[in-house]
C-alpha cells in the first residue's frame, strides 16, 4: 500500500528555516509529481509547491516563491521542501502528495496519495 511519511516539522522562530522531508512507499515514485500543501486551523488546504517526475519542473504560489524550494530525490523516493525566511503566517499543518501525472497541480483534488502531516509552526 502507498504510504508517504511526512517529517521535519517544529517550532521556529520567524525568520528561520526548517526543511521537510517526505518519504514514499509502495508506489513507483518516479512516475508521480509531487506536491506540498498546507492547511491552518479554519482554513482551506493551500498549495506550497510542486514538482514534476524527474524533478526538471517546479512551480509555486506567489507566497511561498523565493522563500521555499521543492527537490526530491528518486534514488532514495524522497520529496523534499526546503523553507527559509519563515513567518507567523506559514504556521500551518504541512502535507505532501502525490499525483499520477508529469508535473503537479496546484489543486488538491488532482492528487491521490496524501500523507498525515507534520506541524511547522513559526513564533513571531
Amino acid at each position: 500500500q502507498v504510504q508517504l511519511v511526512e517529517s521535519g516539522g517544529g517550532l521556529v522562530q520567524a525568520g528561520g528555516s526548517l526543511t521537510l522531508s517526505c518519504a514514499a512507499s509502495g508506489l513507483t515514485f518516479g512516475s508521480y509529481a509531487m506536491g506540498w500543501f498546507r492547511q491552518a486551523p479554519g482554513k482551506e488546504r493551500e498549495f506550497v509547491a510542486a514538482i514534476s517526475w524527474s524533478g526538471g519542473s517546479v512551480h509555486y504560489p506567489d507566497s511561498v516563491q523565493g522563500r521555499f524550494t521543492i527537490s526530491r530525490d528518486n534514488a532514495k523516493n524522497t520529496v523534499y521542501l526546503q523553507m527559509n525566511s519563515l513567518k507567523p503566517e506559514d504556521t500551518a499543518v504541512y502535507y505532501c502528495a502525490a499525483e499520477v501525472a508529469i508535473i503537479g497541480g496546484n489543486d488538491p483534488r488532482d492528487y491521490a496519495y496524501w500523507g498525515q502531516g507534520t506541524q511547522v509552526t513559526v513564533s513571531s
